[in-house]
């Protein structure tokens, strides 16, 4: 599979083109860049043969069999209606928008067009929260009582800039951190939040932009959901909590793009560590994906796993914004 990259972000050099390179017959042959020069370097540092700032010029090349978007926020809807419309299949970081029309209907294009279309929800690829979720499956908690997501950390400096100041690109906490949250809840416990709680506020770094929240969301089954999501705290660590009726699991650092972290699973037999799948995360996303293309399997999060976790992050925002209890609205998605 031959792939185009659109956005020579961070998270492309550092993870993407190397998942890609990981897979059999794969490679990264087109970087596009709303810059030149950035395009330019990009390629150079990775071994790309065509860069440039035309995303039609890399979409009319007969070789690209899929397009990964790693753009700001704002520019991934026109991107991936270009790329479909190519016949491209996409994978598209989170969120998949800046509005849940928007997302919807790039999903819709994708299905219509026959097409794979997944987002880069990696969180629930790490072999952490896939042990997580079997030993929830397997009932060794019991019936699921409440759940922790402790995502609060400081924003690395590489990846300040729009995030911090920017709300028209699809910046703050709850843009990029809270629809990671939401995405691992309902992977972990497969069911959709019903209604939320919520505040935020800017701590230290935001600038128009919440850096921080929390939010707590009612489940059909009755539990309850704390959601902490931050860019200002640097000696925190990531983690999720899960109590049932017979059992806790307390993971540690394992909301990271690394496949670290511990986990232990506590009962009345006492604490014990749980082992798991250290394989890369973004090399899983891949695998997943091109497994999908090939008609073999599924992508590990689709497009309308990203709508949902857009339409959570919403009803968030709206739920600090007003100071009110928020219904969360699936709609077409639901």
């Amino acid at each position: 599979m031959n792939w185009a990259f659109v956005g020579a972000s961070t998270i492309a050099g550092q993870y993407l083109v190397g998942a890609v390179r990981a897979q059999a017959g794969s490679n990264v042959v087109w970087i596009v860049s709303g810059s030149a020069n950035r395009a330019a370097s990009f390629a150079k540092d990775h071994n790309i043969a065509q860069s440039g700032t035309d995303l039609a010029a890399a979409l009319s090349d007969p070789a690209i069999d899929a397009v990964y978007i790693s753009s700001t926020n704002e520019k991934h809807h026109a991107q991936a209606l270009a790329a479909i419309a190519a016949g491209k299949h996409v994978l598209c970081e989170k969120p998949l928008a800046t509005r849940v029309a928007d997302a919807t209907d790039m999903v819709q294009a994708a299905e219509k067009a026959g097409l794979v279309f997944a987002t880069n929800h990696h969180l629930r690829s790490a072999g952490s929260l896939r042990a997580i979720r079997d030993l929830l499956d397997s009932g060794k908690v019991g019936r699921v009582l409440s759940l922790r997501v402790l995502h609060a950390v400081e924003l690395p400096v590489h990846l300040r800039g729009w995030r911090l100041d920017n709300p028209s690109a699809g910046g703050g906490v709850i843009a990029d951190l809270t629809v990671h949250n939401a995405d691992c809840v309902r992977f972990l416990l497969g069911e959709d939040p019903i209604s939320v709680v919520a505040h935020m506020d800017t701590t230290g770094l935001g600038q128009g932009v919440e850096d921080s929240a929390m939010s707590v969301w009612a489940m059909p089954s009755g539990a309850m959901v704390f959601s902490h999501e931050s860019f200002t705290h640097p000696f925190a660590a990531s983690g999720i909590e899960v109590h049932g009726t017979k059992g806790s699991i307390l993971a540690r650092g394992v909301l990271s793009q690394e496949p670290g972290g511990e986990i232990d699973l506590i009962t009345d037999h006492g604490i014990t560590c749980v082992e798991y799948d250290r394989a890369g995360l973004y090399e899983t996303v891949v695998r997943d994906f091109a497994a999908a293309v090939a008609g073999s399997g599924t992508a590990a999060a689709s497009g309308r796993d990203g709508v949902k976790s857009l339409q959570i992050a919403e009803a968030v925002r709206a739920a600090a914004l007003s100071g009110q209890r928020q219904t969360v609205n699936y709609g077409e998605a639901a």
